[in-house]
């Protein structure tokens, strides 16, 4: 086991390493270039067409007959939300706040708004490159890009599949780690800590309990986000909101902190400056990413799924997934921290000597005295168990790419009993793999990104000039001739 974790701990040094890194940053940079600033210089469009559509028009929320194995570009959401949306943004912040100060918070909004360009690119090539099984499912994602696509590139077909395999098989390790056992242990230990329930109690109900959505299929778990995701969301928003509120003299302060931590302004000597800044440059970098997921290639595979038409819009999708995770959800964890009086604003040392969940729980506790640590309890156990739904589509995918349809609903039994498992063992190491197959899923994913580069500027540009600039072109939707002319058929109307 010690050598387990040595030789972990040694590949996760690598493998978040600052050039990894910089490569996860970089190619957010570059799409951002390559897309001519779309999240900022067409802001408006996406947001009508993703929040905005919500409310005014019905083809981004109506559902599929029964038969019909697509979901509704808002269920592609809440179903990826349902994933992205989880304990990072709780313990994730307190973390990065604990560690690299309050200008990590900086950094991670950099990362996000980068990483929102990094996620719409991963959308329009998911729906570009998608194809249907034998089911009649849409099934699109990183691997299938990365066959396909990069595989089409002269002399890339083989490492083309040799990616879209790796790729797979590390979300499939990932999607028992980080995406299942890793999040029902936080729920056992928070319900444990908070409400006394037993460990093994919370894993049997959690195991029926996620047993009844998941082995239902795509449809059955979208049908449960979409009303399960929006609820925990709002929920958190205002009980965050109740505590920001609650100090509202100490916003202005905690905002100059972030600011001025982010490079180290009030240190003394360069030394010191640039040790301030490394730190809350890498924490907030790396909590930014295991936030929003941007990069990974993970909540591409539901997006995928999608009843849309056309890739650039669900890959606006994409940008407002990363907007609601990080700039609202995780900003106000931060905010309602800072605020709390557990850290120090003009030092920026931490006060307190909790870590992570604990460390948020005091902060809601300071103003909702028992009832906040409830509450952070009862956060925890909606955002943990989302996460859990959610990963479970995209562990299910990579293993139909791997194994074939048939083969997914022996997956999915195997994921549910793991349920078990993971509310009643130490799962500190598996804790530590999960950071490790997360970061192996980005490498051939950004690859694929990175080398695609010139058909998500293709792709939207063509959407550009046809919807907002009103051209009479032909579009580009998808990389299969078949499945070109039967999207072409579809009237505007459906998107």
């Amino acid at each position: 086991m010690q050598l387990i974790e040595t030789i972990n701990t040694a590949v996760n040094n690598f493998v978040w390493g600052l050039p990894m890194l910089v490569l996860l940053v970089g190619t957010g940079i570059l799409m951002t270039f390559l897309t001519g600033f779309f999240q900022i210089s067409h802001i408006g469009h996406w947001f009508r067409h993703t929040l905005g559509g919500i409310f005014k028009n019905k083809h981004v929320t109506a559902h599929t007959p029964g038969h019909d194995k697509q979901i509704s570009q808002f269920q592609s959401l809440c179903t990826a939300l349902a994933a992205t949306i989880g304990t990072g943004n709780i313990a994730g912040v307190a973390a990065a706040l604990a560690t690299g100060g309050p200008g990590a918070i900086f950094w991670m909004w950099i990362v996000a708004f980068f990483g929102m360009m990094t996620n719409f690119s991963e959308n329009v090539l998911g729906i570009f490159y998608r194809r249907k099984n034998s089911e009649g499912e849409w099934c699109g994602g990183a691997m299938y890009y990365l066959k396909d696509g990069l595989g089409s590139k002269k002399g890339c077909k083989q490492i083309g599949a040799v990616l879209a395999v790796l790729f797979s098989i590390f979300c499939v390790l990932a999607s028992f780690g980080i995406g299942n056992m890793s999040q029902i242990n936080s729920i056992a230990v928070n319900l444990n800590s908070v409400f006394k329930i037993p460990y093994f109690a919370t894993g049997v109900f959690l195991m029926v309990l996620a047993g009844l959505v998941i082995v239902g299929g795509l449809k059955r778990i979208a049908s449960v986000t979409e009303k399960l995701v929006p609820f925990m969301a709002v929920l958190y928003v205002i009980g965050c909101f109740v505590i920001v509120f609650s100090h509202i003299g100490l916003i202005g302060e905690s905002f100059a902190a972030i600011f001025k931590g982010a490079f180290a302004l009030k240190a003394a000597g360069g030394g010191i400056v640039g040790h301030g800044v490394k730190t809350a440059v890498t924490w907030g970098m790396k909590r930014g990413v295991f936030s929003n997921e941007a990069g990974l290639g993970s909540s591409v595979m539901v997006h995928s799924a999608s009843n849309v038409k056309e890739p650039v819009r669900q890959g606006m999708w994409g940008i407002f997934e990363v907007f609601a995770d990080t700039i609202v959800v995780c900003t106000l964890t931060a905010l309602a921290v800072l605020t709390s009086g557990v850290m120090d604003l003009e030092t920026g040392l931490m006060i307190s000597t909790n870590e992570k969940t604990a460390l948020v729980a005091e902060a809601f506790e300071g103003t909702l005295g028992v009832a906040g640590g409830w509450f952070i309890a009862i956060a925890i156990t909606l955002f943990a168990f989302s996460t859990v739904l959610g990963w479970s589509v995209y562990g299910s995918k990579a293993f139909e790419y791997l194994f074939g349809t048939k083969a997914v609903l022996a997956y999915k039994i195997i994921f549910v009993l793991f349920v078990v498992f993971g509310a009643t063992m130490d799962l500190s190491l598996a804790w530590d793999l999960s950071d490790t197959f997360n970061g192996l899923m980005a490498m051939p994913n950004l690859i694929g990104v990175v080398v695609l580069s010139g058909t998500v500027m293709k792709i939207t540009g063509n959407y550009v000039d046809r919807k907002i600039k009103g051209k009479d072109i032909k579009p580009m939707l998808s990389a299969i001739p078949e499945i070109q002319k039967e999207q072409e058929e579809r009237t505007d109307d459906e998107e």
